[in-house]
């Protein structure tokens, strides 16, 4: 019998990173977070003016709320990255949607960037109209059964997939954001409370909330409630992975990491980490390149679990979020 031999599934692994990411960027639970924090009474008015009645009233016959399928200004104003949610449900890849025969060319860095220009923002009911009158269409296309949350988050994933396999959102480093958010877990492991794909809970020394998120940017964010209940932070860690081995662009990547930290810096974060999957870096140069970093580290090191370069990124995990060492837990359980 002829031995089969397979190829280490690499590609669908950095495909099962990625999508950890953009769940919180492009896809339902971007939109869910989003319109969280708006008012729906609001929502409801711009719905009812942008979308069909019929349409609104067969979503939420099924329980759905309008936004789900029909976008509105106030959402995309608050979250210009989820026009990339309404794009990849409706099924148009990013080269047939942001072309000038589209008239949607315009606004492709509210995707990419987050970014929301003012000649942008007067078009943005124009942008809802066309993304709507095609939302209707796909809705009525749809069998009454097939019509669910699961369903539509699937009809993004169908348009995502090849996306991702096109390399033009995959991001080199997606793999090394979760090999560390692993490392970070493994650390406060005894503490921890709750964990999800995307965050994790701890309670501290002070019997305080810490809770370690994937975000956009940075990558990874620590942060502690400071009054239970109440959405009161203090920000402590944020951590920038630059995941790509070519030493040549590492530079490149090490200015990324200094805008995101500034970002970081000004929300308040006293900790700025960067991350980097080349071992043979210049820590000196690296400081100069990014002043906002307070500590450099190697994704190789952080993976390995060991060496004094994991337990320096340990013991300042530990020491900032308040969580006692393994041996002092295991000196007091003795007691």
């Amino acid at each position: 019998m002829a031995a089969i031999t397979l190829n280490k599934p690499d590609l669908q692994v950095d495909f099962a990173a990625a999508l950890v990411q953009l769940r919180d960027t492009y896809l339902q639970e971007a939109l869910f977070s989003t319109v969280k924090k708006l008012t729906v009474r609001s929502l409801d008015k711009e719905l009812s003016r942008l979308a069909p009645e019929d349409d609104l009233s067969l979503l939420a016959s099924k329980g759905l709320r309008g936004e789900i399928i029909f976008s509105t200004p106030t959402i995309l104003r608050s979250n210009p990255q989820l026009l990339g949610y309404y794009r990849l449900l409706l099924g148009y890849s990013q080269k047939t949607f942001y072309t000038a025969d589209t008239g949607c060319g315009k606004f492709k860095a509210m995707e990419e960037t987050g970014q929301l220009s003012p000649a942008c923002e007067k078009l943005l009911e124009d942008l809802c109209v066309g993304l709507n009158n095609a939302a209707s269409y796909l809705l009525n296309s749809i069998l009454d059964t097939s019509l669910t949350k699961s369903f539509l988050d699937d009809l993004t994933l169908l348009t995502l997939g090849p996306q991702l396999r096109g390399g033009a959102n995959v991001k080199k480093g997606a793999r090394g954001i979760v090999l560390v958010f692993d490392a970070v877990k493994e650390i406060v492991d005894d503490n921890v409370t709750s964990t999800s794909s995307r965050v994790i809970e701890i309670l501290n020394a002070a019997s305080r909330k810490v809770f370690i998120e994937f975000a956009s940017d940075p990558d990874i964010i620590i942060r502690e409630q400071l009054t239970p209940g109440v959405d009161d932070f203090r920000n402590i860690i944020a951590i920038e992975i630059k995941g790509g081995t070519d030493f040549s662009n590492i530079h490149n990547r090490i200015g990324e990491a200094e805008k995101s930290h500034q970002k970081a810096k000004a929300h308040g974060y006293s900790e700025c980490w960067t991350v980097v999957n080349v071992d043979r870096i210049d820590m000196l140069t690296a400081k100069k390149e990014s002043p906002s970093t307070n500590r450099f580290y190697r994704l190789s090191q952080i993976a390995s679990g060991v060496g004094e370069e994991y337990k320096d990124f340990e013991s300042r995990i530990r020491s900032l979020t308040g969580v006692p060492s393994k041996a002092k837990r295991a000196k007091k359980k003795k007691r």
